[in-house]
């Protein structure tokens, strides 16, 4: 930062005055930040989203979807599915966009979502900005390094959206030990996008169905909440309305098998996800599933943004 002073002198050659002098300040600070923006857009590996600290009203969907955005020379590379985070293009993810950055203006030209531009402001060491002037609403990354970046607990704190990444679940094993109920007869299972508290579809067809040929008997709603003390076991409830709710303990196998343990019954599930759904960089990719189909949902209600658009 600098101010501006502005030193006035006059010399009076007279009898009364042997010198007097003005000082006017004029209070303009001018940001002189010490790196370019490309500089500090790279000064980070990872950039994570925090959904949840957003400002506005307004949405720009490829940050609504996006878990982490990384800037490498001109392209733009981004998180958007928890299968396969941490080890997708090298933690990186995929490519999604190109970028153009000057004078605290990124211009991103997505290659799905078009061209959007925002205001940069550098909140703290590892904290930007982004403010869309276009929908007067902020977003907020935090920066960090891929060596020290908690891929764990991004995806299970954001666990209902992996179970939304396959177009269904196939149950391939139960329990010889638990008692018979009423959940034995589901044998897929499918988690429909929308945020923490979804709808979901279940279907009591044979084992080995094709997903096209699925028949969904039953559409409800389901929650996933958290145990506390242990961050990789979370909560499933499934709320059928014929045989009340169905309450789990889920506990994540690996990127495509999920256990359910029923507490009820004593019955352990297994079931494996089908029909993996890719939210990819180009919408002429085959198999894509489009890009609103998917957007991450803020915990709170949408409040207003303070931040004053001064592009008119």
């Amino acid at each position: 930062m600098k101010t501006i002073k502005l030193l006035l002198s006059f010399a009076l050659a007279t009898t009364l005055f042997t010198s007097c002098y003005t000082e006017v300040i004029v209070d303009d600070y001018i940001d002189e930040p010490a790196i370019s923006l490309n500089q500090l857009l790279g000064s980070y590996e990872l950039w994570y989203v925090d959904i949840n600290q957003t400002k506005g009203y307004g949405t720009t969907p490829f940050l609504q979807k996006a878990f982490t955005l990384s800037f490498r020379n001109g392209t733009m590379f981004a998180n958007n599915n928890l299968v396969g985070l941490g080890s997708s293009g090298n933690g990186f993810g995929i490519a999604v966009a190109d970028y153009n950055a000057h004078n605290m203006i990124l211009d991103v030209y997505h290659d799905i979502d078009g061209f959007e531009t925002f205001d940069v402001f550098q909140i703290n060491s590892n904290t930007i900005e982004l403010y869309n002037p276009n929908n007067d609403t902020s977003y907020f990354l935090k920066g960090y390094q891929r060596s020290v970046f908690d891929y764990d607990f991004v995806f299970y704190d954001n666990i209902h959206y992996f179970l939304q990444e396959y177009q269904a679940w196939e149950k391939t094993y139960t329990s010889q030990f638990g008692a018979l109920n009423e959940f034995d007869n589901e044998n897929f299972l499918q988690f429909l996008a929308g945020g923490n508290d979804s709808e979901f579809r279940s279907s009591q067809d044979f084992s080995g169905t094709s997903i096209s040929n699925i028949f969904w008997d039953y559409t409800g709603i389901y929650g996933v909440g958290n145990i506390s003390n242990n961050m990789y076991l979370k909560t499933l409830t499934l709320d059928y309305d014929y045989f009340n709710n169905e309450y789990f303990e889920l506990s994540v196998i690996n990127d495509g098998k999920i256990e359910l343990y029923h507490p009820a019954s004593q019955t352990v599930y297994e079931f494996v996800g089908r029909g993996y759904i890719q939210y990819l960089k180009t919408s002429n990719t085959k198999d894509k599933t489009a890009s609103t189909e998917k957007l991450r949902k803020e915990r709170k209600d949408k409040i207003e943004n303070p931040r004053e658009n001064t592009r008119g």
